[in-house]
């Protein structure tokens, strides 16, 4: 997001130069891309991380942290509006919110008599050197307010609304609407929208429609600030492909008690540039209320997870300075209750967290290991598995990795919750996938050399690492060398080949071919 230097100094009383407070938001966890000279103002191009877009998507909230960063006072700008018109919002328009899971609160107030015209040079800089154009006196204000608080907003033509109504609502199947910038998108009942008494008019927390735009002729403005959930938003600016200023807000989640400061600023903000009268009464219909929440903080675990003190007095005074209520600031034990703005602080190590950065992480001493670090014991069976394998691949073999799953087996065991009806029973030899291997390959290659380390499966709890191998295009003799090779870089000697005769047991899906199979043996133990 950019960020006007200059705006920022209007909350800050003792706001450093941009190159420094550059460098001091680097150091406390924000990415400052760019800072950058514009005209007679500096532009900070900063991304502001998803756990802090919530508060720090506007120039208010990076205000805010500006000023705990220098030990500077923040000034909250002026939101009182002046309600010089007797006469209640709800006189003009009636809302309601249908869909309560996802719209936690909706507030609209109505101005009327407003003169619509273009805006003054200071305010079309600021949305220009912010990446706004300029609209008009309405627009732009609203547009302001959000660049200024984080919370979007929207002006309706009060007298566009069919029915004098406003329904917060999913759309139906079929309906259209047509936004600002003149594109149609067409509707479903997983699309949130804001509708007059017969169509929407606008699409719920991402953009306004066409038919009640703030025009020449506008005298009765409908401001509207709410509350949407987050991952509706999402959902619908995905399948429309729209993203805007409004959805990157709301998709991230947004505070319900800035509602009523942001439309009362943009009130008092439109009634300057435009002039009019503002309803008595808001129309305010909060149906979920936010509280700030509580977290308890053991200020001995503070010290355990940072590995680095931090007085009490100095994490107390860091808390108070980031808006946290310490309500015992004396105990061991801290009660600290947590404003609504700041949505990403909900347990303890996220208190912790926030008490490193403002104190600062260069602050923590770089330390050794208070343990001994004690090398593992030696894995034979890995050690030497490795050892086969790495001399096998020296031998030109491919390491081949296959399930430990068959479709079916004599004597198998059945897996219950197999993934496939071709893996329903563990594995009893290599053999067979390694031959699956081969069937898949040898229309593309004239030799083969593949090898495969595995577990087994004789039985319940019956289960042994076992080492199989295959050639193509390699004679008897050949493969002999290689055993003998792999054996000898193992250790094993006295190594010797017998005869081996299939047993009747093993037809007819035996893989041994009579009188061309040979037992490997060390002394009298077949080894394979």
């Amino acid at each position: 997001m950019i960020f006007s230097y200059n705006w920022l100094k209007e909350y800050v009383e003792k706001l450093p130069a941009p190159e420094k407070l550059a460098e001091l938001l680097t150091l406390h966890s924000f990415e400052v891309e760019e800072v950058k000279r514009v005209d007679q103002d500096w532009t900070l191009n900063i991304d502001i991380l998803p756990n802090r877009a919530g508060d720090c998507l506007s120039h208010m909230g990076l205000a805010r942290e500006s000023a705990i960063l220098t030990n500077s006072k923040f000034q909250i700008p002026n939101s009182k509006q002046i309600s010089n018109h007797k006469s209640k919002t709800d006189n003009f328009i009636a809302v309601e919110v249908k869909a309560q899971q996802v719209c936690p609160r909706y507030a609209a107030i109505t101005i009327t008599d407003v003169e619509v015209g273009t805006s003054p040079k200071w305010l079309k800089d600021r949305l220009e050197i912010c990446g706004l154009n300029s609209i008009n006196n309405i627009v732009d204000a609203v547009n302001y307010v959000m660049l200024e608080t984080g919370q979007p907003l929207h002006a309706f033509d009060a007298r566009k609304l069919e029915g004098n109504k406003i329904i917060v609502r999913f759309a139906k199947e079929g309906e259209s609407i047509v936004t600002l910038d003149n594109q149609k998108f067409g509707l479903d009942d997983g699309i949130l929208v804001v509708a007059d008494g017969k169509k929407p008019v606008a699409i719920a927390g991402i953009k306004g429609g066409k038919a009640p735009e703030i025009s020449a002729g506008t005298k009765i403005v409908l401001l509207e600030a709410a509350n949407f959930d987050p991952l509706t938003v999402r959902k619908a600016s995905r399948k429309l492909a729209l993203r805007t200023d409004a959805s990157l807000r709301f998709e991230h989640g947004l505070d319900r008690n800035l509602t009523d400061f942001a439309i009362n600023r943009a009130a008092s903000l439109i009634q300057k540039l435009a002039g009019g009268k503002i309803a008595q009464e808001t129309i305010d219909i909060y149906l979920q209320k936010t509280y700030p929440r509580k977290i308890k903080l053991d200020l001995a675990y503070v010290e355990n997870l940072l590995g680095a003190e931090i007085s009490p007095s100095k994490i107390v005074s860091i808390f108070k300075k980031l808006g946290f209520r310490v309500l015992n600031p004396k105990s061991k034990i801290l009660n600290v209750e947590i404003p609504t703005w700041r949505q990403d602080i909900s347990i303890p190590e996220d208190l912790i967290e926030e008490a490193a950065r403002i104190w600062g992480y260069e602050m923590i001493p770089a330390s050794f290991p208070a343990s001994a670090l004690i090398p593992a014991k030696r894995n034979d069976e890995i050690f030497w598995g490795n050892m086969a394998k790495d001399t096998l691949k020296e031998l030109g073999f491919a390491e081949s990795y296959n399930y430990s799953f068959v479709a079916k087996g004599d004597k198998a065991v059945e897996v219950k919750n197999p993934i496939s009806g071709e893996f329903g029973y563990l594995r009893q030899s290599l053999i067979p996938n390694l031959l699956k291997n081969v069937d898949r390959n040898i229309k593309l290659f004239r030799r083969i050399k593949i090898f495969e380390m595995g577990k087994i499966f004789s039985g319940i709890g019956g289960e042994k690492t076992m080492l199989s191998g295959i050639t193509i295009g390699e004679d008897f003799y050949q493969l002999k060398g290689n055993i003998d090779t792999l054996l000898n870089e193992l250790g094993i000697g006295g190594v010797w080949y017998d005869q081996f005769k299939p047993s009747p047991e093993d037809s007819p899906e035996s893989f041994w071919q009579a009188e061309k199979c040979a037992e490997i043996k060390v002394g009298n133990a077949e080894i394979g």
